[in-house]
């Protein structure tokens, strides 16, 4: 229920902040904990059982949106610290941040299909795997629907950020720089914060992944969007 200490944009801050702190407690306490997933769900909980709108969580949540675009930002720093040793390796990494970002519109469009999905949840999805403000825009331009690209996009960057470096490392690939570009172009700014903790050169490597990944899928949606009109 609405009150006045709820609409307060300081109930938002305060919430999120208390939660990812104790969600960051019990990830260095036991590992395996991914505290952002554990902080997505845990809000998710809180304001389902208190029944406060979404509407008064979002005015605190917007103010965390808006740091959103330095933090992205700074997520370059790593990559230009270890700029020199990604550059010995250009042409691999835009051969395969392309192979990859092809590959992830192809298996959106696949997922839903053999799922029985609509055309709109389609259209929707196919720019999952690049960061949200792209993601959005492209699911403008595709004729989807952009809350729910969002809502894909954070899915995606949970899902790769919790299981992607240890399926990474389980499937022989363990070198910093493939780890890093694979997270990057899966799994955006989310996985990116993942293997930063790791090592730099992971964290910058991803970085350089997300930026090349949302060039090439913004290219890769024009015929995608023109194939779209055609069917």
């Amino acid at each position: 229920m609405s009150s006045p200490v709820t609409t307060s944009p300081i109930f938002g801050v305060g919430l999120t902040v208390l939660v990812y702190a104790l969600a960051s407690a019990l990830h260095r306490r036991w590992r395996w904990v991914h505290p952002l997933l554990i902080t997505c769900g845990a809000l998710i909980l809180l304001l389902r059982g208190a029944r406060i709108p979404y509407a008064d969580y979002r005015a605190g949540g917007d103010v965390i949106a808006f740091f959103l675009g330095p933090a992205t930002i700074a997520l370059g720093v790593p990559f230009y610290k270890q700029s020199r040793r990604i550059g010995r390796h250009v042409l691999p990494i835009v051969v395969s941040v392309t192979a990859g970002s092809a590959a992830g519109i192809a298996s959106a469009w696949a997922l839903v299909k053999l799922s029985g999905g609509s055309d709109n949840v389609v259209r929707s999805m196919l720019p999952k795997s690049v960061t949200t403000p792209i993601s959005i825009e492209l699911s403008r331009q595709l004729g989807g629907t952009p809350e729910l690209s969002a809502v894909f996009t954070v899915l995606a960057g949970l899902i790769g950020s919790v299981v992607g470096p240890m399926t990474l490392r389980a499937v022989g690939v363990r070198r910093d720089i493939p780890i890093g570009l694979a997270m990057g172009t899966s799994a955006h700014g989310i996985g990116t914060a993942r293997v930063i903790q790791e090592s730099e050169l992971q964290g910058g490597s991803s970085g350089f992944a997300m930026a090349l990944a949302g060039i090439v899928t913004a290219l890769l949606s024009i015929p995608v969007q023109w194939w779209l009109r055609a069917h």
